[in-house]
């Protein structure tokens, strides 16, 4: 699975820096306008519009390939979030082992004190002044 990711974030890559490269190279059809009105040229306006040359066709078979990558990549991302294995997250997993171990560790200690007792004496009191104080007006 790791190697299929890896492999479509490459097509991606390559695919959009292909792209890039085509549509720079391409003649604008804006270019031929000023040719037209002062030059005599025979075409039209803005060009033959019906006409496809080999880069607007290369043009837009990579961008074919740029969105199937892209639309693949999300379905696998939406995929591995939607598993309830593994958690999702980093918090997602940090919280399950949390939440499954006890208060303190002395109530597994034999004739320890109780939970809550433990619980309370292990809470830090709040300081009086200093740092933690709240600034009065």
């Amino acid at each position: 699975m790791n190697l299929l990711h890896n492999l479509l974030v490459a097509v991606q890559i390559i695919s959009a820096l292909v792209m890039i490269g085509l549509v720079l190279v391409q003649h604008g059809k804006g270019a031929d306008m000023g040719a037209s009105f002062g030059s005599g040229a025979s075409g039209s306006l803005f060009g033959a519009t019906g006409s496809a040359n080999f880069l607007s066709r290369s043009t837009a078979v990579c961008a074919t390939v740029f969105f199937a990558a892209t639309l693949t990549l999300a379905f696998f991302a939406n995929d591995r979030a939607s598993r309830p294995s593994g958690g999702s997250s980093v918090l997602e997993g940090a919280a399950a082992p949390a939440a499954s171990t006890p208060a303190t560790g002395a109530a597994l200690v034999p004739g320890a004190a109780s939970a809550p007792a433990a619980a309370a004496a292990a809470t830090p009191a709040a300081p009086a002044s200093g740092a933690g104080a709240v600034p009065s007006k």
